[in-house]
């Protein structure tokens, strides 16, 4: 499998994930003009993307989905319980491109994706978990808390793209945000926090998974740095080093690491 986060954060998510066979999308969180240019960095056409996998129904995961999937005519994924919130939101897309799926895995082509319930403040949120020819990644964004559930389904993955989306101090002593934000944020069904999303790397380190992208992470309550150090001191307290026993990096609102996974 090829990988790619083509953004990641508050302002937009998307990432592009290659087999053998199948090109596909998770989430469409940019405009269609900025996917687009950056699927051809990677020398991929838009015509070429054999479906798009959408989590949920918030801008910042479908922002480009209306006019990119009408104009290429691309086929659209989606949870049935989230199908309708999604829907509603598009004005070219024609229904029968977009395709709902339960609680089960399913295929495009020869990746195998599967999927888990995420406690997020949408009508349905997914998390998904892909593999291929013995290789599974997981891009676990948009949850309030993780449960035994959510981290025995993405464990053994070789790649996760996991939410660190705020510092919890920097968020309460942000000015700007009223104090009904910064509930929805903390609350069960908001955002993962870094040192959350810390107690879940450590899980996922012990097994087995090699690297984690620090993903969605907010642009006014966090910095790279500080999600960045926050994971890799809770880790080494616990006896994991990064560098040696896990890679841990963070995903940008940018292009960022293509990963070649292989046997």
């Amino acid at each position: 499998m090829r990988v790619c986060n083509l953004s990641s954060g508050s302002d937009g998510n998307s990432t592009y994930v290659e087999t053998d066979s199948a090109k596909v999308l998770v989430d469409i969180g940019i405009s269609a003009t900025e996917i687009v240019k950056r699927l051809k960095c990677l020398n991929v056409e838009p015509q070429d993307i054999d479906a798009i996998l959408i989590s949920h129904e918030h801008s910042d995961h479908i922002k480009g989905l209306d006019i990119f999937a009408s104009k290429y005519k691309t086929k659209v994924y989606v949870h049935e319980k989230g199908m309708g919130a999604v829907y509603a939101k598009m004005k070219k897309l024609n229904a029968s491109q977009m395709y709902s799926f339960g609680d089960f895995a399913f295929n495009i082509k020869d990746l195998q994706v599967d999927t888990a319930s995420l406690p997020h403040d949408s009508v349905h949120c997914s998390g998904y978990i892909l593999s291929n020819n013995g290789r599974k990644i997981s891009i676990i964004t948009d949850l309030g808390h993780t449960t035994d559930v959510i981290l025995n389904k993405i464990s053994g993955s070789s790649l996760v793209y996991l939410e660190s989306n705020h510092d919890e101090e920097m968020l309460k002593n942000n000015p700007t945000y009223p104090m009904q934000l910064k509930a929805r944020i903390l609350g069960k069904n908001g955002h993962l926090s870094n040192i959350a999303c810390a107690k879940a790397c450590l899980f996922l380190a012990k097994s087995g998974t090699k690297q984690i992208m620090l993903s969605h992470l907010s642009t006014k309550n966090n910095t790279e740095q500080l999600a960045y150090n926050t994971v890799c001191s809770y880790l080494k307290e616990n006896g994991v080093i990064e560098g040696e026993n896990i890679r841990i990096s963070v995903a940008k609102l940018v292009p960022t690491a293509i990963f070649n996974l292989k046997w």
